[in-house]
C-alpha cells in the first residue's frame, strides 16, 4: 500500500513560515485562525509524514517599521511606556510567544528580526542580499517626493500619513503612504487627501534619496511564473490571480468629468490607449506602454487640475528608508545613514530564523517546539536553496504583493548573471509555495486595528473555548477558497439564547464523537480484555475503510486543502464511532466477539489519533500517553507504520501473548474537553 503510484509525492525537507506580526501589539483572532493554525498544522503533519528532523517551523515578530515606531511614539508621549523602543517590542513579543503557546503553535523558533541571537544574523542577512541586488544592477538609487510636516518639521514614516486609497475600486480610508490597510502599494503622490499624523495638516512632499528594486524589469518573469503556478496544480487561485493584477499595463483612471479636458491635452501625452467609460463606471482609461510615460502624463493632468486614479502596475520596489528605527542598510556608493524598509528585510527573515536555529542547535532561543531532533551539519541552505526542499509560507491574502510579486522578483534576481532565472538552480534560493488565505472576517464585517470593527483579541478567544476547538473552527472555515465570517456566540451582539454557537460545531467533533470513542476503547478493555488492547490484523472491511481515507487525508494534505481534511476526519470519525456502537452491541455477550470489535475499534481509533494530531496535538497527545506503548511520541505519530497495526511498538512478548497493556483511564476522563464557560 505504501508504494502505491498515485500517492503524492513530499519533498526531502521543507520549511514551515507564517505570516510576522508587527511587533506594535498582541495577537488577535486573524493572526491566529487565518494564518498561525493552518501553518502550525501542516508543519505538524509534515514532521509526521517526513520525519520531525526534516521539517523547520520558523517564524518571529517583525520588529522594525513604522507601525511600531508609531505605535511607540504614541505610547510614550501619552505616558502609557516607559522605556526604549527596543523594550516596547520585547514587550509585546513576549505576549505573542505567550499567546503561541497558548494555542499549541509550535514553532521551532519564535524570535525576531531586531531581537536574541536572530537580530545580528538578520543584520549579517540583510548586507549580503542588499549587496548582491547592487552588485547585480538590480538597485538604482531614485530620488522621491516623501511625506514632509512642515509644522512639526520631520519627514513623515508610512503610518503617520493618513488618506484614501487611489486604487480604482478600493473604499479603504485607512490608506498610509504607500500602501493602505487592504495591501494595495502605489506611489506617495498619488495618495487621496494625506493628514500627518504629527499636526493633523496636510504634509507637503520634499525629494528624497532612496535605493529602488528594478522590479519593473521582471514583468515577463513573473508573467512567466503566473503560467508555472497555473500549470502546478497546487497554487491557490487567489496567488495566481493576485500576481497577475500587477502585471498588466500602466494605467489611469480619469474620472468622466474630465472627458473634455483630457481630449484638449491627449496631443501632448506619452503615447497611450484610450478606452472609453465602461457601463456604470465613472472613469474611463489611458493604458501606456511603460511606468516613465504614465508618470508623464501624470504630472501633466496634475498641472491640469485634473482628476485621476493610478491603477496596479509593477513599481520599483523600495528597499531603504529615513526612519531610525530600522535594520541599518549597507552603505552604498556615498549614501551613509539610511535604514531597510521593513517588507523588504521581513521578506529574507525567515531565513534568518532558519540561520538562527541551525547554527544554535535549538539551544539559547525561544523554541515553542522544544522536541524537534537535532541533526548536526544542516546549513539553512539545505532548506532554502535545495531543490528537493520545499517553503510553505502560510500569509494572507493582504501580503501576495510582497511575498509572491517582489519575493519571487529578488530572489531571480540573487543570482550573479546577466538574465534573472526563471528557475532557481540548485544552491540559490528556490521559489516558495505560497498558501495564501482571504481574509478572516468578524461578525460578518472586515476587522481591522485601525478600523470600526476591532478583532478580538486571541487570548480573549481562550475565556470561551479551549485551543483545539478554535483549531478546529478556524480550519474548517476554509479560508483558501473565499472570505469567511467568524461568528462567535459569545462575542455577538445580535446572537440570541436559542442560537446555537458556530465555533463549537467542529468542536462537538472532538468533545462528543472522538472523546466518546477513545474512551469506549479504553474502558472496554478494561472490562472486556484485562485492561489489554488487543493485537492482531483488523477486519479487512475495517482496514479497507481506514486505508482509503489515508490515502485521500494525504492527497489533500499535499494540496494544503485543509476544511476539506476535517470534513474527511469528520466522517471518518463518526464511522468509527458508529462501528463501536453498533458492532459492539450486536457481538452481545460473546467474549471472542467482543475482542474482535475491540481490536477493530483500537485500530480505527490509532488512525483517527494519527490523523488528527496535526489538528488537534493536545488531546492526541494524551491518547497516546494512554495508550502507554515504550516510544517517543514522534515515532508513534510517524506515517512509517501508517499502514500497520499496533505491533510495530510492541515487545515480542506482547505480540506472543496478543495483547499490549494500557494505562486505567479513570472514569469521566476527556481526552478533548469543553471549555468551563460551556
Amino acid at each position: 500500500m505504501s508504494d502505491c503510484p498515485a500517492r503524492p509525492t513530499f519533498p526531502k525537507r521543507a520549511v514551515v513560515t507564517s505570516g510576522m506580526p508587527y511587533g506594535n501589539k498582541g495577537l488577535h483572532f486573524g493572526h491566529i485562525g487565518g494564518v498561525f493554525v493552518p501553518a502550525d498544522t501542516y508543519a505538524r503533519f509534515l514532521r509526521d509524514r517526513i520525519g520531525a528532523e526534516n521539517v523547520l517551523f520558523v517564524c518571529g515578530t517583525d520588529c522594525y517599521g513604522s507601525p511600531i515606531d508609531e505605535g511607540y511614539r504614541k505610547l510614550t508621549e501619552a505616558g502609557e511606556f516607559q522605556g526604549s523602543i527596543e523594550a516596547y517590542v520585547q514587550q509585546n513579543h513576549d505576549a505573542q510567544a505567550a499567546t503561541l503557546k497558548a494555542y499549541a503553535i509550535s514553532c521551532d523558533i519564535f524570535e525576531g528580526s531586531g531581537l536574541g541571537a536572530s537580530r545580528a544574523l538578520h543584520v549579517e542577512m540583510t548586507e549580503d542580499i542588499i549587496r548582491r541586488l547592487y552588485d547585480n544592477g538590480w538597485l538604482h538609487r531614485i530620488s522621491t517626493a516623501q511625506f514632509y510636516d512642515e509644522e512639526a518639521e520631520s519627514f513623515l514614516n508610512g503610518r503617520q500619513v493618513l488618506g484614501r486609497c487611489p486604487i480604482p475600486g478600493c473604499k479603504s480610508e485607512h490608506a498610509y503612504a504607500d500602501e493602505c490597510d487592504l495591501g494595495h502599494q502605489y506611489l506617495p503622490v498619488d495618495l487621496i487627501n494625506p493628514i500627518s499624523a504629527l499636526s493633523g495638516k496636510r504634509p507637503v512632499m520634499r525629494e528624497v534619496e532612496n535605493w529602488y528594486f528594478d522590479l519593473p524589469a521582471f514583468k515577463q518573469l513573473l508573467k512567466d511564473h503566473v503560467a508555472d503556478l497555473e500549470s502546478d496544480g497546487l497554487s491557490r487561485d487567489i496567488v495566481r490571480n493576485t500576481i497577475d493584477e500587477f502585471l498588466g499595463e500602466a494605467i489611469i483612471y480619469v474620472k468622466n468629468e474630465h472627458l473634455e479636458e483630457y481630449h484638449t491635452l491627449a496631443p501632448v501625452l506619452p503615447p497611450h490607449r484610450f478606452s472609453e467609460a465602461e457601463a456604470n463606471k465613472q472613469s474611463f482609461e489611458l493604458a501606456f506602454d511603460s511606468l516613465q510615460a504614465r508618470d508623464v502624463a501624470r504630472s501633466t493632468l496634475d498641472a491640469q487640475g485634473v482628476r485621476f486614479r493610478t491603477g496596479k502596475t509593477l513599481v520599483p520596489f523600495r528597499i531603504t528608508g529615513n526612519i531610525a528605527w530600522g535594520v541599518p542598510a549597507p552603505v552604498i556608493e556615498d549614501t551613509a545613514g539610511l535604514t531597510v524598509w521593513c517588507w523588504p528585510e521581513s521578506l529574507w527573515a525567515p531565513i534568518s530564523f532558519t540561520r538562527t536555529w541551525l547554527e544554535n542547535a535549538g539551544r539559547g532561543i525561544e523554541s515553542l517546539n522544544p522536541k524537534r531532533p537535532v541533526v548536526e551539519g544542516q546549513s539553512w541552505e539545505d532548506y532554502w536553496c535545495d531543490p528537493e526542499a520545499t517553503i510553505y509560507q502560510f500569509i494572507g491574502q493582504d501580503n501576495l504583493y510582497f511575498y509572491g510579486v517582489a519575493q519571487t522578483a529578488m530572489w531571480a534576481a540573487l543570482p550573479a548573471s546577466h538574465e534573472p532565472r526563471r528557475k532557481a538552480e540548485p544552491g540559490e534560493l528556490q521559489q516558495s509555495l505560497l498558501v495564501a488565505n482571504y481574509h478572516l472576517q468578524f461578525l460578518g464585517k472586515k476587522a481591522s486595528s485601525s478600523g470600526t470593527v476591532r478583532p478580538p483579541m486571541a487570548d480573549e478567544l481562550l475565556d470561551y473555548y479551549t485551543p483545539e476547538q478554535l483549531r478546529a473552527h478556524f480550519l474548517a472555515l476554509g479560508l483558501g477558497l473565499r472570505p469567511t465570517s467568524f461568528q462567535p456566540k459569545p462575542l455577538n451582539p445580535s446572537a440570541q439564547e436559542k442560537d446555537a454557537d458556530p465555533v463549537l460545531r467542529e468542536g462537538q467533533l472532538l468533545t462528543n464523537v472522538f472523546n466518546r470513542l477513545a474512551r469506549s476503547c479504553f474502558y472496554a478493555a478494561a472490562r472486556d480484555s484485562a485492561g489489554m488492547l488487543p493485537l492482531g490484523a483488523p477486519a479487512p472491511q475495517i482496514k479497507a475503510r481506514a486505508e482509503e481515507t489515508i490515502l485521500e487525508y494525504e492527497r489533500l494534505m499535499y494540496r494544503q486543502e485543509l476544511h476539506t481534511v476535517m470534513q474527511l476526519m469528520g466522517d471518518f470519525i463518526r464511522f468509527a464511532n458508529k462501528y463501536w456502537s453498533e458492532a459492539i452491541r450486536e457481538a452481545g455477550d460473546g467474549a471472542a466477539e467482543r475482542r474482535g470489535v475491540l481490536r477493530n475499534a483500537f485500530y480505527l481509533l490509532r488512525v483517527c489519533t494519527i490523523l488528527m494530531h496535526p489538528i488537534a496535538p493536545l488531546g492526541t497527545r494524551m491518547i497516546f500517553d494512554y495508550l502507554a506503548f515504550d516510544v517517543e511520541e514522534r515515532v508513534f505519530f510517524s506515517w512509517e507504520h501508517i499502514f500497520k497495526g499496533f505491533e510495530p511498538f510492541c515487545s515480542p512478548a506482547e505480540i506472543e501473548r496478543g495483547g499490549h497493556l494500557v494505562r486505567e483511564l479513570p472514569p469521566r476522563t476527556d481526552f478533548f474537553r469543553r471549555h468551563e464557560s460551556q
